[in-house]
């Protein structure tokens, strides 16, 4: 077994430690018992990051934050315009199938003889 194993292995003990804490403490104020279970978390996490998994999803998330950095971001006034957009086209499609369901629904009377 690998030391990286071995560390990915103590990350999901302190994670279910945490866990059973919380639960085992159930007398205790949220105040005190959603903490204890914040600080396992982030203990697992840092010991999780110490592996080579860890370090890829670290670099991975490095890279993401890079390119969230470079995307250009609509104006107020463009999301405002685009929104405008897509509510007509839902409006006008919406009476477009309510139509054709009138047809259809004329069509289906008619040709069971339940003309009205």
């Amino acid at each position: 077994m690998s030391l990286d194993t071995l560390k990915l292995a103590l990350a999901v003990l302190i994670i279910v430690i945490g866990v059973v804490g919380f639960y085992y403490f159930d007398a205790q104020s949220d105040l005190v018992r959603v903490p204890g279970l914040m600080v396992a978390a982030a203990l697992a996490i840092v010991v999780a990051l110490q592996t080579e998994v860890g370090r890829r999803a670290r670099d991975f998330g490095k890279g993401s934050l890079r390119e969230l950095r470079q995307v250009i971001w609509p104006t107020r006034k463009e999301t405002a315009q685009v929104t405008l957009i897509v509510v007509a086209l839902v409006i006008t499609v919406a009476l477009f199938l309510w139509v054709i369901d009138l047809g259809l629904q004329k069509a289906m009377k008619f040709l069971i003889g339940q003309v009205s």
